[in-house]
């Protein structure tokens, strides 16, 4: 099954017409035409059956053939994930958490941070890419950058988590998870979190924590984080 997105379907909407960027897509790109049948997410767990009953490279429109809704992920996971040097190193971790399964991400601002640029646009295209690829009906919700000491003042619910690489006490995260939970687990930049940072973020209750036995870059990490998450959850 092949997944378009577009956020303004909505439940009780008997027809829908795709924007001009959208129609050409898919009436000149893939071909598509009258009376061919199309799914539709709006990401927020809704999948609509449609069929084309007019196409045009400026216009396609649908009937709303049925609709059926999904729950959400048994479990909350947000990521808060410090920038990487490089911007496709970041895309690459978007795309393979969502794919994993992912609610909620956050670019960290650091102290040790060497980037501070953030293409939102991009980065939500990322995100939508993958969650049609992997035939996912929620979108994760992508905030805007916020320094650590903010993001920590902002008290969280759930699992509390922080992965460093300094040599401290640190558990296992595979062994601290908890199904059915919301989760928060912060990543830090290629140089690590700042001593001051890992102290406040154990002064604010996060468990500090290990993600194996070897040192990895940022986005391998935010990836073995998210996948953990998902491992546990598997039923």
């Amino acid at each position: 099954m092949q997944l378009f997105y577009n956020p303004d379907i909505q439940q009780g909407d008997s027809s829908f017409i795709f924007d001009k960027e959208e129609s050409r897509h898919i009436v000149k790109v893939l071909r598509k035409k009258e009376g061919d049948i199309i799914h539709i997410s709006n990401g927020k767990g809704s999948l609509f059956t449609s069929e084309i009953i007019f196409a045009s490279e400026k216009k396609c429109e649908v009937n709303i053939t049925g609709v059926e809704n999904f729950d959400p992920l048994q479990y909350y996971l947000h990521l808060a994930v410090a920038p990487t040097k490089m911007n496709d190193r970041y895309e690459w971790f978007l795309e393979k958490a969502t794919e994993i399964g992912i609610s909620e991400i956050t670019p960290l601002i650091c102290e040790h941070s060497e980037r501070t640029i953030f293409k939102a646009d991009r980065f939500e295209k990322i995100l939508q890419s993958a969650m049609k690829q992997s035939l996912q009906y929620y979108l994760p919700k992508l905030n805007e950058p916020v320094p650590f000491k903010n993001f920590i003042a902002d008290k969280k619910e759930g699992q509390l988590f922080i992965a460093h690489c300094e040599e401290t006490d640190k558990k296992l995260l595979k062994t601290e998870l908890q199904p059915k939970q919301k989760v928060t687990i912060l990543i830090g930049p290629e140089g690590d979190f700042s001593t001051k940072e890992i102290e406040l973020a154990l002064s604010n209750n996060y468990i500090p924590v290990s993600l194996g036995n070897t040192r990895l870059r940022t986005e391998t990490a935010a990836v073995v984080a998210a996948h953990s998450v998902a491992f546990v959850n598997e039923e």
